[in-house]
């Protein structure tokens, strides 16, 4: 008699379109990893308009219940998109970088008001999407070493760690850092002190053991257990934010989101389509206006180059010969995205380095984008949603997810120094300028220069000389300004 066959199961339509199974993930996982990560970069429709909540030259101010509208907006449906198109575990939303840059930098350029300036946004958009089409952005990917990759993914883990230490307050600039030699230091003043640090220490020793325990869904569990908590201890000692609403600090007060319960609000999306993508150019002259949208481009550029190349490793998402399958879906989208949130002035929307808190949680496909941009969009009416989950309960899993990450230093290979030196400084740069770009930057120069002083320049691919002059003249970007007497 014959033994009976039990025929495999049949994949789900969403498990063959998101290709669930073949990258070794669930359907359960997927959520689990779309909730984590949603989580983790929440606080950015808290922080966004409080970045932008300065005056253009002309004194207009964007709104912070318009901004967070628009930042809520923008992120959930160009998350949608990626999870949809690109199908990577890949979030966007307001790049902070960038965003930053837009209200220091460009916001106090004498004669541009805010539509200007996010049509500048809009154009460093379009041109990258351009690039992508054509195949250029792909082309550089490919050009960069292999130890330059790594080094990117171990950078990223540094500045995912670092954004996590400082979120918390566990790692402060010290109020007298001018005068001394220690920049920075544990807590307020060089203590641990306040119930928000406990929050922290708590979750991040959770979070730690489950992980090494490798307990399903720790990352999750870690962020709910410090999220209860840190709703427990601010329901009965009534901590309050980090500054006082008359202006006065709190030093042992929440970082930015104070836990409070949800509450509905109806959105407000007049920004959408307020922005002038020409504007500029007669306003500041077109030479300065160039240099403008130059350095917003080449900022979000390979931002999101150096994020989806860290992400995308671990997560596993890598063929055999190292290449990203859909990289040019997951780039196009991006590209997208800067261009989107310019126009709905809410500052170029990037590949967030949180989504590696998913990943951490196990997210392997564009389902668990899907997920987050769904509760991007749900708290764009439900804003105050965010305020459960402040920064000290999440910052835990970016510490741990940090840890993952900085374990692919050991793919560098150490015994060829003119690789692995230019490697060292993309790791290293990347937290210490609280920069992803400037560390590529210098991984990038540093990699030319010293091929070049090793007697092998033919060993540096084309891309790389152009990739290399272009961030030379972005670091010294003031020095240009100041010789040709603009700005």
């Amino acid at each position: 008699m014959s033994a009976t066959r039990t025929a495999p199961a049949r994949a789900s339509g969403i498990d063959r379109y998101f290709r669930i199974t073949e990258r070794g993930s669930s359907i359960s996982q997927e959520l689990r990893g779309g909730l984590a990560t949603f989580l983790a970069m929440s606080y950015i429709v808290v922080l966004n308009p409080l970045v932008l909540s300065g005056a253009d030259t002309n004194g207009d101010v964007l709104g912070i219940p318009r901004v967070a509208a628009v930042t809520a907006l923008v992120a959930g449906v160009m998350t949608i998109v990626m999870g949809l198109y690109a199908r990577h575990p890949f979030a966007l939303a307001a790049g902070l970088g960038v965003n930053a840059f837009v209200a220091i930098t460009v916001a106090t350029t004498p004669g541009l008001t805010w539509p200007q300036i996010m049509g500048l946004v809009m154009l460093a958009g379009l041109i990258m999407l351009l690039l992508v089409v054509t195949g250029f952005r792909r082309a550089v990917f490919d050009a960069v070493p292999a130890a330059l990759k790594t080094g990117i993914v171990v950078g990223i883990g540094l500045f995912i760690a670092l954004i996590g230490l400082v979120n918390a307050g566990f790692v402060r600039r010290l109020p007298d850092a001018a005068q001394t030699t220690v920049p920075v230091g544990l807590g307020t003043g060089g203590d641990l002190e306040g119930w928000p640090v406990l929050v922290f220490v708590v979750g991040l020793i959770v979070t730690a053991v489950l992980v090494i325990r490798k307990v399903r869904g720790a990352i999750l569990v870690g962020i709910i257990v410090a999220t209860a908590l840190a709703n427990l201890l601010e329901a009965l000692f009534d901590i309050g934010p980090s500054v006082h609403e008359d202006g006065s600090p709190n030093p042992t007060g929440w970082s930015l989101v104070t836990p409070s319960a949800p509450d509905f609000a109806a959105p407000d999306l007049s920004l959408l389509g307020a922005v002038d993508p020409f504007g500029a150019f007669s306003s500041v002259g077109g030479l300065l206006a160039t240099l403008l949208v130059f350095a917003i481009l080449l900022s979000v550029f390979f931002d999101a180059m150096g994020v989806s190349v860290g992400l995308a490793q671990e997560a596993g998402n890598v063929n055999e010969d190292g290449s990203i399958p859909d990289l040019n879906r997951a780039l196009a989208v991006d590209a997208l995205a800067v261009t989107v949130g310019g126009g709905a002035s809410g500052s170029a929307n990037q590949i967030f380095v949180e989504s590696g808190t998913g990943i951490g949680e196990g997210a392997r496909t564009g389902l668990a984008s899907v997920v987050t941009g769904v509760l991007f969009l749900v708290a764009m009416f439900l804003t105050p949603l965010i305020h459960l989950v402040p920064f000290e309960a999440v910052a835990p899993a970016l510490v741990v997810v940090g840890f993952m990450m900085c374990q692919h230093v050991v793919h560098i290979d150490w015994t060829d120094a003119g690789a692995a030196f230019p490697a060292f400084l993309t790791f290293i740069l990347m937290p210490f300028t609280y920069s992803i770009v400037n560390g590529i930057g210098a991984g990038m120069v540093s990699y030319v220069l010293i091929r070049v002083g090793q007697g092998r320049a033919r060993e540096v691919h084309p891309l790389l000389w152009a990739v290399a002059a272009a961030f030379v003249f972005y670091f010294g970007m003031g020095v240009f300004r100041g010789l040709l007497g603009i700005g």
